[in-house]
C-alpha cells in the first residue's frame, strides 16, 4: 500500500440493527467501541435476538434510530438511549411504555435488553443467490457469548473496497451505510486493501486491534433504509468478486481513543 489509510467516519450503533450515530471520536475498550451494540431487541416468543438479518421479521428495524442521551461511559455500556420511531416520535430507553411502542411498531412482541444472554442467537435469511452457502433459507446463527455482536467487536471498511465493488457494478449504490462499519477509512489507492491486514495487528489512534478475518456480508446490505433503494445486486457483486467479503473484523488488544483523521498503521 503506497499511502496510509486514514479514518474518515466513525460509527456506533447503540441498539442492534437500528440506525446509529456518527461520532467525531470514540472511546474503545476490550469490548469494542464503547456503547456499540449495548442494547438489542429480544423476541418475546423465541428469545432470539431481533436482527434485520432476517428481514421477513425485522426489516423495519432499520427504520428506527438510536443515540445516547449522554456519553455511554466505560463501565457497563448501559447509559440511556433515545430511540426515534419511524413516525419521528422519540422514546427513552427508560420509558416503561417503550417495549409496548416497539412491539406495536414492529408487529411482534419484543423487549429492549441491555443484558446479552450467555449464548445469544439470531436468525439469518440467505437470499436465493447461487454464490452463497445457503439459498432462500433461514438459519440460526450463534453470536459471541454475552454480546449483541454478529462475529467480532469492531468492523473496519475502506472506501477503496466500496469503489472497487462499485466499478464492477456501476448501477449499484455502495454507500457505506449499507455495510454499517464502525471505522470507515480511505487511502489514495489500492483495491480491497483491508485484505492485507488480516491476521495482523494494527494501530488506529492509540488503539491496537487484532484483525481476525474478513467480514462476510448478508442480506442486510440489500435492504432499503436511509434513502438507499433495495438492491440484491450489491450482495451478488460482493459474492461474485470478493467471496461476499466487504471489510474486516477485529478484536481490541489495547483500548484507547480513535478520532476522525487518525491513520491506521500495521504493526505486525
Amino acid at each position: 500500500m503506497s499511502s496510509a489509510a486514514r479514518v474518515v467516519e466513525l460509527w456506533r450503533y447503540p441498539v442492534k440493527s437500528m440506525g446509529g450515530e456518527r461520532c467525531a471520536g470514540v472511546d474503545v475498550d476490550t469490548h469494542g467501541i464503547v456503547g456499540d451494540r449495548s442494547y438489542a431487541l429480544v423476541d418475546a416468543l423465541t428469545g432470539k435476538v431481533a436482527s434485520a438479518k432476517n428481514p421477513r421479521l425485522w426489516s423495519s428495524l432499520l427504520r428506527f434510530r438510536a443515540r445516547y442521551l449522554q456519553p455511554p461511559g466505560r463501565n457497563g455500556h448501559t447509559a440511556p438511549v433515545e430511540i426515534t420511531l419511524p413516525s419521528g416520535e422519540l422514546r427513552s430507553s427508560d420509558d416503561p411504555s417503550l417495549d409496548a411502542d416497539l412491539s406495536s411498531g414492529l408487529g411482534r412482541a419484543v423487549r429492549l435488553s441491555k443484558s446479552a444472554p450467555a449464548a445469544p442467537t439470531l436468525e439469518e435469511y440467505w437470499p436465493d443467490l447461487e454464490e452463497l452457502a445457503h439459498r432462500d433459507e433461514v438459519t440460526d446463527e450463534a453470536m459471541p457469548t454475552h454480546t449483541f455482536f454478529d462475529c467480532a467487536t469492531v468492523h473496519v471498511l475502506t472506501t477503496n473496497t466500496l469503489a472497487a465493488l462499485g466499478a464492477r457494478y456501476p448501477d449499484g449504490n455502495f454507500d457505506a451505510g449499507r455495510f454499517r462499519p464502525n471505522l470507515l477509512l480511505t487511502a489514495d489507492d489500492g483495491d480491497f486493501i483491508e485484505d492485507a491486514w488480516i491476521g495482523s495487528r494494527v494501530q488506529v489512534g492509540n488503539v491496537v486491534l487484532r484483525v481476525t478475518g474478513p467480514a462476510p456480508r448478508c442480506v442486510m446490505t440489500t435492504l432499503p433504509h436511509d434513502g438507499l433503494p433495495p438492491d440484491l445486486g450489491v450482495l451478488r457483486t460482493a459474492a461474485r468478486h470478493h467471496n461476499a467479503h466487504v471489510g474486516i473484523y477485529a478484536e481490541v488488544e489495547r483500548g484507547g481513543t480513535i478520532a476522525a483523521g487518525d491513520t491506521l498503521e500495521p504493526l505486525s
